[in-house]
């Protein structure tokens, strides 16, 4: 095979090309040089492993990157005793695999020596708080109770008893992947005996068989900010469940439930409420109060006239804003609410109002009833 062609080349794209890209040139050129295709031709057969060697390097992003940077350098090895995958004397200094990917994208590539492969962090936590509307409003500091896996105290999470400690681990070499050639392929997978760990504990941890966790109730007090809305997600950094065998943990993050409140609705910095007024104080105007979540009586001022479902607004009296100044809206809806219960003087001074009615004190029922008028010719 020839493999000082440059990949790029081979798959007849350009460097820039991406995944789509390779994917679609590499099957093209497969079906082509194929030795199902090709009769058995010996230089179609090696066209078909150059090609197919060009793509299994460039499809890996890891791999490609080695490849931009050093060229076929990053993948020399020996080819004495059937070659062992990307092991071997590699070119310009490095020992293997590992040393290139380690020193391109620093420690934890996933291909180094013993110790060098990444911890497992933890898994993250969610953890669902309901609070009130005046809670949003105005902030809180409150403490929660989770049940939580955190590094044991009798091994320190190591997962060992103590007074013993991991070793690495003798299939994998601590590389936490076992590599094996297929043909022209080498395939990893995941190592059956340390399960990626690298390591191996012979003395597990009685307190925690081994996995340097065990779960423990937890008090943690949490923030809540004025402003917050339903739906909110607060983080707490490394609060989620604990890595095994000392990785790090991971993250806790509380999603805010709002409850409903009995007077007023919210739309963002916005806050709605409904408020009925007597047919009286809508056709002669006046001033009701409503009562904020701030604490304040807002006066709020009614129009001579005002009709039913007229919304007002009152700057400043709204939530306030999340990590930010000043404060929304408040906006009140006048109901018009008609008496149902009167008394005898009140029935008589309404029969008194219809008489002397002359149909411009409701302009919109007089023209609409103008508009029937019209219509029905009557």
């Amino acid at each position: 095979m020839t493999t000082e062609i440059d990949y790029y080349t081979l798959l007849e794209v350009e460097r820039t090309a991406d995944a789509g890209v390779l994917k679609s040139a590499y099957r093209k050129l497969a079906m082509k040089y194929h030795p199902d295709k090709t009769g058995g031709c010996t230089d179609s057969e090696a066209k078909f492993k150059a090609v197919s060697e060009a793509y299994e390097v460039l499809k890996d992003p890891q791999k490609r990157a080695a490849y931009d940077r050093f060229g076929h350098a990053a993948f020399k090895q020996q080819q004495q005793g059937g070659g062992g995958g990307f092991h071997g004397g590699g070119a310009g200094g490095f020992s293997d695999l590992g040393d290139i990917f380690e020193t391109i994208f620093g420690q934890g590539g996933g291909f180094g020596g013993g110790g060098r492969q990444q911890q497992r962090r933890g898994a993250d936590l969610r953890y669902d708080l309901e609070i009130t509307l005046d809670e949003a409003y105005h902030g809180k500091q409150t403490e929660i109770q989770i049940e939580v896996s955190a590094a044991c105290d009798s091994c320190e999470g190591s997962g060992a008893q103590p007074g013993t400690g991991a070793k690495t681990c003798h299939t994998c070499k601590g590389h936490g992947q076992v590599r094996a050639q297929q043909g022209f392929f080498v395939v990893e997978r995941t190592c059956p005996s340390c399960h990626g760990a690298g390591k191996v504990i012979e003395s597990p941890c009685r307190s925690c068989r081994g996995e340097g966790r065990v779960d423990k109730p937890k008090t943690l007090s949490v923030n809540i900010p004025a402003g917050v809305d339903d739906g909110t997600r607060i983080r707490l950094s490394g609060e989620g469940e604990a890595g095994a065998r000392g990785a790090p943990a991971g993250d806790l993050y509380i999603f805010l439930h709002v409850k409903r409140h009995a007077l007023f609705e919210r739309d963002g910095t916005t806050l709605f409420c409904r408020c009925p007024v007597s047919f009286t104080t809508a056709a002669l105007g006046g001033t009701i109060e409503v009562p904020g979540l701030d604490g304040v009586r807002h006066a709020i001022k009614i129009p001579v006239g005002i009709q039913s479902g007229k919304q007002i607004r009152q700057r400043g009296a709204g939530m306030p804003v999340l990590n930010g100044r000043g404060q929304g809206d408040l906006v009140v809806q006048i109901d018009v609410e008609t008496p149902t219960r009167l008394t005898a003087k009140q029935k008589e001074l309404l029969e008194a109002f219809r008489e002397t009615e002359t149909g411009e004190e409701c302009p919109a029922s007089t023209g609409f009833f103008g508009k029937i008028k019209d219509l029905w010719g009557d």
